[in-house]
C-alpha cells in the first residue's frame, strides 16, 4: 500500500490530532487550576505527546472540573 493509497485515510486523522492538541493549548492556556501539575507541565506534556497521547492524558489527569 502507497503513501498515495493511504492519504484519504491520514487526512482527516491529522486534521483530528491538530484541532485536538489546538483545543487542548488553548484549554491549558486559559485556565489556572489544574487537578495535577501546573501550567508548564501540561504544556510540555501535551507539546512532546502531541499525537493524542499528550492531549488526552491531559483531559484525564490535569483539566480541573468546574
Amino acid at each position: 500500500m502507497s503513501l498515495q493509497e493511504m492519504l484519504p485515510f491520514l487526512i482527516p486523522f491529522v486534521i483530528v490530532q491538530f484541532a485536538l492538541l489546538g483545543f487542548t493549548l488553548w484549554h491549558v492556556l486559559t485556565h489556572r487550576n489544574y487537578k495535577r501539575g501546573n501550567r508548564t507541565l501540561w504544556l510540555i506534556v501535551v507539546i512532546v505527546g502531541m499525537e493524542f497521547i499528550g492531549p488526552i492524558l491531559y483531559f484525564i489527569l490535569g483539566k480541573e472540573d468546574a
